[in-house]
């Protein structure tokens, strides 16, 4: 079966499961989206690698991948592989150079460490014909779900990212720094684009 090249589009807090995360992929060369609701955790792993924070201990996936280096072992690619009754599967295909092993993992876990690895995340057609929806139909689903998200949960990011405008710089990173101590990620990642902006 032809593989199909995905990429990272979006994470954010799903409006259908409390404490869960809408993790969207879209196809390389189409207008599809491929939507997979992960959890908190899960969610924070993808996230503070693609923001770069680096946290003070080692999380799962970084273990992982360092106990891949010592041992020789790389990550060749991630393949969502499968659908069955709504819930995703996931394959990590590895190898040392000689032989080529394949792992089964959630998709979630998957993307955390393919993303340490700097690989390829990839599908088949049927799922995306299956689950896949179009740029278009996300878009309105995206503006339908803002509209149900509760006004108590945007007052509160927005104030959050209120009293980060209302902070000297120096303020910004010794609350940086306390965040990462405390291994607040989504919170460091906040403060870390506020400080961006100023700079």
């Amino acid at each position: 079966m032809e593989k199909i090249r995905l990429e990272i589009l979006g994470l954010s807090p799903s409006q259908s499961q409390s404490g869960s995360f809408a993790l969207v992929l879209g196809e390389e060369y189409g207008n599809r989206r491929l939507p997979i609701i992960i959890g908190m955790f899960e969610a924070q792993a993808i996230a503070i690698e693609i923001e770069k924070i680096v946290p003070n201990r080692p999380m799962t996936h970084d273990l992982f991948k360092s106990f891949a280096d010592k041992f020789g072992f790389t990550v060749r690619e991630i393949v969502i592989s499968d659908l069955r009754e709504g819930i995703f599967f996931a394959r990590i295909v590895c190898t040392d150079g000689t032989r080529e092993t394949v792992i089964d993992a959630r998709p979630s876990d998957a993307i955390a460490i393919g993303i340490r690895f700097n690989v390829q995340i990839y599908t088949y057609e049927t799922i995306l014909s299956e689950a896949g929806i179009t740029a278009s139909a996300a878009d309105e689903a995206d503006e339908q779900q803002e509209e149900l998200v509760p006004q108590q949960t945007s007052r509160s990011s927005r104030s959050l990212t209120e009293q980060l405008k209302d902070m000297t710089y120096d303020e910004l990173q010794q609350s940086l720094d306390e965040a990462l101590k405390k291994e607040e990620y989504e919170k460091a990642a906040k403060i870390r684009d506020e400080m961006s902006r100023r700079n």
